[in-house]
Parts: structure tokens; sequence; C-alpha cells
């Protein structure tokens, strides 16, 4: 059985496989950039907040990988009686509010049918919309949640 732990870091590595082949696209030019970020952004995304919730687990000391990662802090377990609400976790509840985190965590797929092809595109089974994140931005997301993982992993590893 893996811990929460292992399948942040495995999560992690799973949205860097998606960024890597994204920005391998993006190099090429044969298909649109607002094509490639329909195809990787939500899933990076989803692998980030996979990520982003087993890690949650880990700092709140909870071990059950049988249930699947919270979204948010507001959705953690119950911490253990007698046992205080880590700081990383109050610094994290206050990224879900405003900034990256809260970027990530609000980004969510839109319906299909609320997408509509752009005139001059006939033909072309893919639509260009707005409202998915960049490369860029997501490359991003992934680089913040990697160093707030790695600082507080070094602080729970001195305990």
């Amino acid at each position: 059985m893996s811990s929460p732990r292992g399948l942040a870091n495995h999560s992690l590595y799973l949205a860097r496989i998606q960024l890597a082949a994204w920005s391998a696209e993006l190099e090429r030019e044969i298909i649109p950039a607002a094509t490639l970020a329909q195809a990787f952004a939500p899933a990076a995304c989803d692998h980030l907040k996979r990520a982003y919730g087993w890690f949650l687990l880990t700092l709140s000391g909870h071990s059950d990988t049988s249930i699947a990662p919270p979204r948010c802090c507001s959705e953690l377990p119950e911490i253990a009686t007698g046992k205080a609400l880590p700081a990383e976790i109050k610094e994290f509840a206050q990224l879900e509010q405003a900034g990256w985190l809260a970027e990530l965590l609000s980004f969510q797929i839109t319906a299909p049918s609320q997408h509509r092809p752009v005139p001059g595109h006939r033909g072309n089974l893919a639509v260009q919309t707005s409202g998915y994140p960049s490369a860029v931005e997501v490359t991003g997301y992934a680089n913040q949640l990697d160093a707030h993982m790695a600082r507080m992993s070094n602080s729970l590893d001195e305990y």
C-alpha cells in the first residue's frame, strides 16, 4: 500500500509528464495552442489537484489511502483528538482563498455544449474556447505546489 505522501509525489510526477507532452506539442506548432489547452489542461490540473489532496492528508497525519483525496482543507477528515491543526494546513487554507492555489482549485471543465465553434473554422472538430489555463500557467501551479511540498516535507521530516 502506498502512503498519501507517495501518492502526492506520484500525482505531481504525472502532472509533469502531461506538461512535458503539452510543451512538446506546442513546440511542434501543428495543433493550435487553444486546442492543446483543451487536451492537456484538464488532465494536468486534475493530477495537480490530486497531488494537493494527498499532500493535505500527509500534513494532517492521515495514512488511509482507501479514501479519495480531499479537494481542499475543509474536506480533510477530523484531526485526531489532542492534536493541533498543523500550520502548513492553515497556510494552504489561506492560499485556497486567493492566488495560484485558488486559481488551480477553481479550474473546472465547462460542459461541451457551452463551447461554440469559432466562425471560419469549419471542419475543425475542436472548438476555440477561453477559460483554460495556458501551459505556462499550469507549469506555474506545478512549480508552486512542488516548492510548497518540498518545504513542508522538510518540516515534516524534522518531527
